[in-house]
């Protein structure tokens, strides 16, 4: 259960509201940006998600974009946006308990997870290495993208939003990560 109220539409109003209508007009409400439509601001502010997302879909492709999404969101245990993107996995067709990867995705897995783990920490060899596959625009696409997929995981897992309806036959399939346990 969610951490703060939510307002429930029908008493958004000014921006707030005009927002929730265009989504929900476009089939596009989730539990998330209804948290989010409390304040506007929040609401824009994290609605860069989606011409990120366009830039990284262009620059690496549906499945990699959406293996390296995935892999951003289980090493921070973001739950809602980790099952968002198990869906999105299965309707590509992948197995997401047994994926595997070619050498970009690999790649992009490493970099996923480091950045969530300590971003300081990228190593100059990991980055030479996306050298190979990716122009320094593409990388700055991916790790802007990493920058705000963990944005959106913070804010749904600080706030505990609760899974969407069309989610939770799949909150089994949600294992949380474990590399914070080996932090003292």
């Amino acid at each position: 259960m969610a951490r703060v109220k939510l307002t429930p539409p029908e008493e958004l109003t000014g921006k707030e509201r005009e927002a929730y209508e265009k989504l929900n007009a476009a089939g596009k409400i989730t539990n998330m940006k209804l948290f989010m439509l409390q304040d506007y601001g929040t609401f824009e502010a994290f609605m860069g998600w989606y011409p990120s997302w366009e830039s990284l879909v262009k620059a690496v492709g549906i499945r990699t974009a959406t293996i390296y999404a995935h892999a951003v969101s289980t090493t921070n245990s973001c739950m809602l946006c980790s099952l968002f993107f198990i869906s999105d996995l299965k309707e590509l067709g992948l197995n997401p308990e047994d994926l595997e990867f070619d050498e970009k995705e690999e790649l992009l897995v490493q970099l996923g997870q480091q950045i969530v783990k300590d971003a300081t920490s990228v190593s100059d060899e990991l980055i030479e290495n996306l050298k190979k596959f990716y122009t320094d625009k593409e990388i700055i696409i991916i790790v802007g993208f990493a920058a705000q997929m963990m944005a959106t995981n913070n804010f749904n897992s600080v706030l505990q939003v609760d899974v969407d309806e069309r989610l939770l036959p799949l909150k089994d399939s949600f294992k949380p990560a474990t590399w914070r346990e080996a932090i003292k």
